[in-house]
Formats: structure tokens, C-alpha cells, sequence
């Protein structure tokens, strides 16, 4: 394993208002979920199947969810796994990108987020994951890239550990990802700490909305730091996809991106994983996940970037998506 710094200039963005919420959201996480007893999902065939070299559409897995997802372009697959509270939607550039670079381009929207539907039960990793594995096998997907960021790189990294085998998956990409476990503890002192988690769980369940506008003005782009060039219209786009999302779904969400710990399926992975992540991330600070994750992959690679936030896919697309070309080519 090797450890590599890019030298590329810091996203620069501009003092935000400090809110009482800006404070809560400025040590925090936009992940996923783990909650308990997940029923493994299966896809039943649905109506839309793949037509020509584009579709979308949704497939129904077992417990009657519907899982959104939209696919495009012809060659090796790379399936984008978004973080929460978001949707497919927030791996747009990267999707025309690597599109036009010819790949075939899949991204979901986890179930209770975006365009699937709403879940009350089963908003924990290892169903994210099953869910996953149905819609790969109903795309029919072989020798595939899994990307994902935040809670979507806990979701690649159970996914590969659990279903990654007989030519499945390839590589994988974590970009600012949760593992091995974001929640603060004994074994993990540069954790978020509960206080913190907590306090997002209040606010989502009490001023969603006013919680969600101050993390995206604020920490998750990087946008209350002094000297930044904020952009409007990144926030709202980040808001728009969250506030499609169910809030229940969401909420449980919370507990699968804070306490699921992915030690073992990180060290039960075989294929190669480029560990990206932002060395200004203040939603899943570096020491607590990059640099612990790398160390239990047999064939992992960290890059960091110094200055970069959480968001940094979006802040920097030009910047990553080179790197993630550049890995899967190599």
C-alpha cells in the first residue's frame, strides 16, 4: 500500500453565517445507514429492462421497494453510489464523463432517496447492498467499477465484501467514504462524536429542511471556510435532491452511515480499491476513515488532496475524474 498527496490548490469558498445548525452540521456526516435485520433483496423482473445502449427505469426488489436507477453509453460498467441524503443525480458530471470516454454508466438512487420509493424498514447497509446486487443482476453486470461516495462508499464496500465475487466487480473507488466506521470511539478517537450524530438526527427530524440548506452552504462543499467562492447553484442542487428523498428513510439512514463498521469487509476484499478523500473533509474526517481504511485493504491505493472538502466529486470533477480514469485504466 502506498499513501499519495496531490498538490492541487484548495477549493476556495466564502464565510457562510453561523447558525445553530451551521454549528451542528459543521462536525458531521453525510453517509448512509445501518439499522437491524435487513432482508436480503432480490429484483423481481421488471417491465423495464434495458433498451439499446440507454434506458432507465425502476426494478422491485423483494420486500416490494422500487429502486430507481438510470444507465447509459456501451463498454466496461462503472455503477455510481451517491451519499446521503442525495441521489443518482449528484454523480451527474461523472456519468457524462466517463460516458464519453466509453463506459457504461449505471446510477441508482438508494431506496428512500430520490426517485425510489419510500421505505419504512430495511434503511441499513446490508439491504443497500442486496439491493444493489439486484439491480446488478438484473442489468446483467460483469468485470464492473463500483465509485462511491460518503454513505455510498460504505454501500460499494459492503456490496464487493458480500456480492463482489465471480467476476462481479473489478475495482472500486471510495471518494470521501465512511469506512471503516464514522462514529467516534475508543477504537476510533478520530471519530464524529455521538453528541454530533445525535444532534443531526434531531435536526432532521425536526427542521429537515432547515438542516439540509446549512449543510449544503456550509461544511459538505467546503463553503464556510474564510476566502471561499461559494456556489449557489451547487447548494441548491444538493438541496433539491435531498428534499426528494423520504424522510424516514433518511433519518434511519443516519445510523447506517454512523455505527456500521466495515472493518471486515474491507479486509475480505480482494480486488483493487482507490481510497480518495479530501484532507479538509469535515463531514468524514480523513484520520477516522481514508487513512484506517487503507490499512486493512490487501490492494488498496489512498490519494489525498490536500485543501479538498466532502464534496470535492463536485468541487473538483475535473481533478477526480482524471484520477478515477487513470486507476481503472491502469
Amino acid at each position: 500500500m502506498r499513501t499519495t498527496d496531490h498538490d492541487q490548490d484548495t477549493h476556495e469558498t466564502t464565510v457562510q453565517g453561523a447558525s445553530r445548525r451551521a454549528l451542528l452540521v459543521g462536525g458531521v456526516a453525510a453517509a448512509g445507514l445501518t439499522l437491524a435485520a435487513p432482508a436480503m433483496a432480490t429484483a423481481s423482473r421488471s417491465p423495464s429492462k434495458p433498451q439499446g445502449d440507454g434506458t432507465m427505469g425502476t426494478i422491485t426488489v423483494k420486500d416490494g421497494t422500487e429502486i430507481f436507477y438510470k444507465a447509459w453509453g456501451a463498454g466496461q460498467p462503472i455503477v455510481f453510489h451517491h451519499g446521503w441524503p442525495l441521489s443518482g443525480d449528484d454523480w451527474d458530471t461523472q456519468m457524462m464523463f466517463f460516458s464519453q470516454k466509453g463506459y457504461r454508466v449505471i446510477a441508482h438512487d438508494r431506496r428512500g432517496h430520490g426517485r425510489s420509493s419510500p421505505s419504512a424498514s430495511g434503511n441499513d447497509m446490508d439491504t443497500y447492498a442486496a439491493d444493489v446486487a439486484a439491480l446488478a443482476d438484473h442489468l446483467g453486470l460483469k468485470n464492473a467499477v463500483h465509485v462511491g461516495h460518503s454513505t455510498g462508499g460504505g454501500e460499494v464496500t459492503r456490496y464487493v465484501a458480500k456480492h463482489g465475487g465471480n467476476g462481479r466487480v473489478a475495482k472500486a473507488v471510495l471518494i470521501g467514504a465512511i469506512p471503516p466506521v464514522l462514529i467516534k470511539s475508543a477504537a476510533n478517537p478520530d471519530g464524529v462524536p455521538a453528541e454530533v450524530i445525535d444532534g443531526i438526527r434531531t435536526a432532521v427530524a425536526n427542521d429537515r429542511a432547515g438542516f439540509y440548506r446549512d449543510f449544503s452552504t456550509g461544511p459538505f462543499y467546503g463553503f464556510n471556510r474564510p476566502g471561499a467562492k461559494v456556489s449557489t447553484a451547487v447548494s441548491d442542487n444538493w438541496f433539491r435532491q435531498a428534499m426528494a428523498g423520504d424522510i424516514k428513510a433518511q433519518y434511519d439512514c443516519i445510523t447506517a452511515f454512523a455505527e456500521t463498521d466495515f472493518t471486515a469487509d474491507l479486509k475480505a476484499i480482494q480486488q483493487p480499491v482507490l481510497v480518495m478523500h479530501g484532507e479538509d473533509d469535515q463531514i468524514a474526517p480523513i484520520d477516522g476513515t481514508a487513512r484506517r481504511a487503507v490499512k486493512l485493504l490487501k490492494n488498496g491505493v489512498l490519494k489525498t488532496y490536500p485543501g479538498y472538502p466532502h464534496g470535492m466529486a463536485t468541487t473538483h470533477a475535473d481533478v477526480i475524474n482524471a484520477d478515477i480514469l487513470a486507476f481503472i485504466r491502469g
